[in-house]
């Protein structure tokens, strides 16, 4: 494994986490919450529920875990992960509601919401399409009170740069240590062989974005700048993942 190097980036670490739905569990919120910084909720349009998000939101509280908002289309059936045709007036209600409903348990547990980061499907296609983008950005940026946006961390960032200081937004920029890359610095399809990084891979992966740089499956080098790494909550082995990449972006430069 590569050692970490003076010119290491210090990044953040999010994890998806509240996706649990009634009795069906979804990934390992207790064991992963102590190991992260900020944890996206899930807020019932893709997973979780109202007894879930609580759950999570005191389990971030207990461990002094930020919390943000994981807003997606409306697709429970599909994790959100289907591309839905929502748009304008309508997705910037959806938003808002998905926030309010976190925000308002958070609240009553004495905490708040600081970020907003899409999911699944909403999250790849406002990268590609600034129209849906600026949606998403009227939405957290009409919010009550300023919240962060998360977005995808790519080697052309500059429209989503002027879009945020438009509405005048703070953005997060984010990159993925168990998801294969394109070659363009986007995810890859999670049905496309590659998609899926294994712990040792993920770990690999991890180091190399803290020092700047990517390999895509192409074996194409790409230079991103991110603020924040995430884990997903439903990956397998997310709990080894998250150990195996906190022991290592922790590690003495040689």
């Amino acid at each position: 494994m590569a050692k970490k190097s003076e010119s290491t980036r210090s990044l953040t670490i999010n994890c998806d986490l509240g996706e649990s739905y009634g009795s069906w569990i979804m990934g390992s919120d207790v064991e992963v919450m102590p190991l992260i910084d900020a944890a996206n909720i899930a807020c019932g349009y893709h997973a979780g529920d109202p007894s879930v998000m609580r759950r999570c939101v005191r389990l971030a509280k207990q461990h002094k875990v930020e919390i943000g908002a994981h807003v997606s289309y409306p697709d429970l059936m599909g994790f959100g992960r289907r591309s839905m045709n929502v748009r304008g007036d309508a997705l910037v209600d959806m938003l808002h509601y998905q926030m309010a409903a976190l925000d308002g348990i958070a609240r009553t547990e004495g905490c708040k919401i600081g970020y907003v980061k899409p999911h699944g499907a909403l999250y790849n296609d406002m990268i590609t399409d600034l129209d849906l983008l600026d949606d998403v950005m009227r939405a957290v940026a009409t919010w009550h009170r300023p919240v962060d946006l998360v977005v995808l961390a790519t080697p052309k960032d500059k429209k989503i740069v002027q879009l945020g200081v438009e509405y005048g937004l703070i953005l997060r920029f984010e990159a993925f240590a168990d998801r294969g890359y394109t070659s363009a610095g986007h995810l890859m399809s999670r049905d496309k062989a590659g998609a899926l990084l294994s712990r040792e891979q993920a770990t690999q992966q991890a180091l190399s974005i803290a020092q700047g740089t990517l390999r895509c499956s192409r074996g194409r080098k790409l230079s991103l700048r991110p603020d924040t790494l995430c884990v997903h909550g439903d990956t397998p082995e997310a709990l080894e993942i998250i150990r195996s990449i906190r022991s290592a972006l922790m590690e003495p430069a040689p």
